[in-house]
């Protein structure tokens, strides 16, 4: 039986993981994940009961319960970076016992929706809309560091997308990952649209805006908007996406993303007035979670 050491797996004085601060307990099977701390209250407002609050770092979480359904809200702030020390830790809570510091006998499968903000990267994805990623494109190359990375993986997306955008090989090799099937259907129906979303590891150079430096390719965004793979389009940028797609996918979870298109960088237009669109994502979750 595999043995998680104190270096590998860092449990707090207070039996907490160690970047989380969760006890197992307080961890629901449904996860709800945004990138902002203050998003957390936002969405935990619309909770029937609350049974913990935990905040360390940038990781706030709330578990609480809405129409009957038990439900963890948990901070990531921005990056894939942040999404690795989230998707371990989560897993870790489910499926290790901390006591043993051994594998649990019985999988615990969680369900995970991340909400966030995105821009658009085709001229007719409106501002406002909520577009979930049926694919999720990962520039960061976290995936990368772990086995099984090619069998989760649409390698034949990733290699028509690197001879199309004539990929830089200084750059880590991009990953792309499907979000779960049975998950996109029940949250999307047919009032959200769905299509390919880029994870950047960066918000200015890896997405293109230039301020007082030139980049490595000033044209990465137009061969961004034109790339097509069979009836697929690259139609938004965000930050974490990709990495929660890709680490569910190697654990056995169930996970997706979904944005509010806020900004559309192909027309140059952007609303930053925008709580009342999220307002209205976060009660569709919920009721559909």
């Amino acid at each position: 039986m595999k043995h998680f050491p104190p270096s590998e797996l860092i449990i707090n004085s207070d039996g907490s993981i160690f970047h989380l601060h969760l006890k197992p307990e307080q961890l629901a099977d449904n996860v709800i994940l945004v990138g902002d701390p203050g998003r957390v209250e936002l969405i935990a407002a619309y909770f029937d009961s609350r049974e913990y609050s935990v905040s360390s770092r940038e990781f706030n979480t709330i578990t609480g319960t809405y129409k009957g359904k038990r439900i963890s809200v948990i901070s990531t702030g921005i990056g894939t970076d942040n999404i690795d020390i989230v998707m371990n830790e989560l897993d870790a809570l489910s499926n290790i016992d901390f006591e043993t510091r051994t594998e649990n006998s019985q999988f615990r499968q969680l369900t995970i929706i991340r909400i966030g903000t995105s821009g658009g990267m085709q001229p007719d994805i409106p501002l406002g809309c909520f577009l979930i990623s049926e694919k999720s494109i990962g520039f960061d190359g976290m995936l990368n560091f772990y086995a099984g990375r090619d069998k989760v993986s649409d390698l034949k997306f990733e290699e028509a997308m690197k001879k199309h955008l004539n990929w830089n090989k200084q750059l880590a090799a991009p990953y792309v990952v499907e979000a779960d099937v049975e998950l996109v259907n029940r949250i999307g129906k047919d009032d959200m649209l769905r299509g390919v979303t880029i994870s950047a590891n960066g918000f200015y150079g890896p997405q293109g805006r230039v301020l007082r430096i030139d980049l490595a390719d000033m044209h990465l965004n137009d061969k961004i908007e034109s790339f097509r793979y069979d009836n697929y389009k690259i139609t938004n940028y965000e930050m974490e996406g990709s990495a929660i797609a890709g680490l569910s996918k190697l654990m056995g979870h169930k996970a997706m993303t979904v944005c509010c298109i806020i900004a559309n960088r192909r027309v140059e237009a952007a609303n930053t007035d925008y709580k009342s669109y999220i307002e209205k994502l976060v009660t569709t979750v919920l009721d559909r979670i």
